[in-house]
């Protein structure tokens, strides 16, 4: 009987993520890098947003399914699936946070963590 390996490493996992996001065709993907953030709650934020709630459920749903596959995790926790304007999953290490366009720039989250690495991704054509 073969074990399957279970791949954790956070860089893997944020890689997976972005990759979703883009196969989904996300906007404004970006990372904030918080491991050099002492009183961070984890490594990394992923924040990306989409035109509508339809567009928001079709990332989250890719974003879980690739790094299931690919990574053997699932979400520790998620919030927002309901409304799908604001969901949160949570892998420990990154959090990720997938916002209808609206609702990302009222509350500007980035901004909130100014001290961060930012690092943004384009979509792949």
């Amino acid at each position: 009987m073969t074990k399957k390996v279970v791949k954790d490493d956070t860089k893997d996992v944020l890689k997976q993520i972005i990759t979703a996001m883009q196969d989904k065709k996300a906007k404004g993907i970006i990372s904030l890098d918080l491991s050099k953030i002492h009183d961070s709650i984890s490594e990394y934020f992923v924040i990306c947003h989409a035109q509508s709630t339809t567009q928001v459920d079709a990332i989250y749903d890719n974003v879980v399914d690739m790094v299931r596959k690919n990574c053997g995790i699932a979400p520790f926790h998620r919030e927002g699936y309901e409304n799908s304007e604001w969901i949160l999953i949570d892998y420990f290490d990154i959090v990720v946070h997938i916002f209808r366009e609206d609702i990302r720039n009222f509350y500007k989250l980035e901004q909130l963590w100014a001290d961060a690495v930012l690092k943004g991704y384009e979509c792949e054509k």
